[in-house]
C-alpha cells in the first residue's frame, strides 16, 4: 500500500512538473508582450529596446520602480515608468506612465488594481478625459500639483472615489520623481529617490469613498 501511494505521488508530482514546464514559457512570453505593449502605448516614439535597458530603483521599503528609457539615435526622448501606490481603496495600484523628455505626462495605463467597479476602477479612463480638471495628459508635475483638488491640487478626483484618485496621483508623482532622477546612479540597485507616504487606514470597500 505504501509503495502504491509513493508511486502515485511521484507520478502526480512529475505530471505537475511537466505541466508547469509546458505553461511557464507561454505565460512568460504573454507577460513580456503585455509589458512591451504598455511601454509602446505610453512612451514617446523610440528606436531602442526599452525593456532591455530597464533601470531599477529601490525605494526605502525595498519596493521597486522600473524605468524604461525611450531613445532616438541613442538620446533620451522620454521614458515609460512602472510605478505604484499602496494606498488604493482596495490595496495596491500598479500603473505604467509615459513621460516626454522634460517630464510632461504623455500617457498612462493601469496595469493592476482592486478598486471598486464603477468607482475607483474609473481611473483607467477618468484621468484621460479632457473635461474640467480630470486629465493628467500634458501635465508636468514640476508645475502642476499632482493631487486632488480637495487637497489643494490641480486634478479633479473621480466622483465618490477620492481615495483611489489620491493613490493614482501618488503613483504618478512617484513615477515622475524616479524619472527626473534617472541620470543619478541609473543602474540596478540605485539609491532611493522617493519617500513612502504614510499609508491610509484600511477602508471598507463597496460604497463611495471619502
Amino acid at each position: 500500500m505504501v509503495i502504491v501511494l509513493t508511486v502515485t505521488a511521484a507520478l502526480a508530482g512529475a505530471a505537475l512538473g511537466y505541466t508547469h514546464l509546458l505553461t511557464e514559457q507561454p505565460i512568460r512570453l504573454a507577460q513580456k508582450a503585455k509589458q512591451e505593449a504598455s511601454i509602446r502605448k505610453v512612451a514617446p516614439t523610440f528606436d531602442n529596446a526599452p525593456a532591455e535597458e530597464r533601470i531599477v530603483r529601490k525605494l526605502d521599503d525595498n519596493s521597486t520602480i522600473y524605468i524604461y528609457p525611450a531613445k532616438q539615435g541613442g538620446e533620451w526622448v522620454g521614458a515609460a515608468v512602472e510605478s505604484f501606490s499602496k494606498n488604493g481603496f482596495g490595496g495596491q495600484i500598479d500603473i505604467m506612465v509615459g513621460f516626454e523628455k522634460d517630464g510632461t505626462i504623455r500617457d498612462y495605463t493601469v496595469l493592476k488594481h482592486a478598486e471598486t467597479p464603477g468607482l475607483g476602477s474609473k481611473m483607467e479612463t477618468w484621468f484621460h478625459q479632457d473635461k474640467n480638471r480630470q486629465s493628467v495628459i500634458g501635465k508636468n508635475p514640476a508645475s502642476d500639483r499632482m493631487s486632488v483638488s480637495k487637497d489643494g491640487g490641480d486634478i479633479d478626483a473621480i466622483t465618490a472615489a477620492t481615495i483611489s484618485s489620491r493613490a493614482f496621483l501618488e503613483a504618478i508623482q512617484r513615477a515622475y520623481n524616479a524619472y527626473m532622477n534617472q541620470n543619478n546612479d541609473a543602474v540596478s540597485g540605485a539609491s532611493p529617490v522617493v519617500k513612502e507616504n504614510p499609508e491610509d487606514k484600511p477602508q471598507k470597500r463597496g460604497g463611495p469613498q471619502p
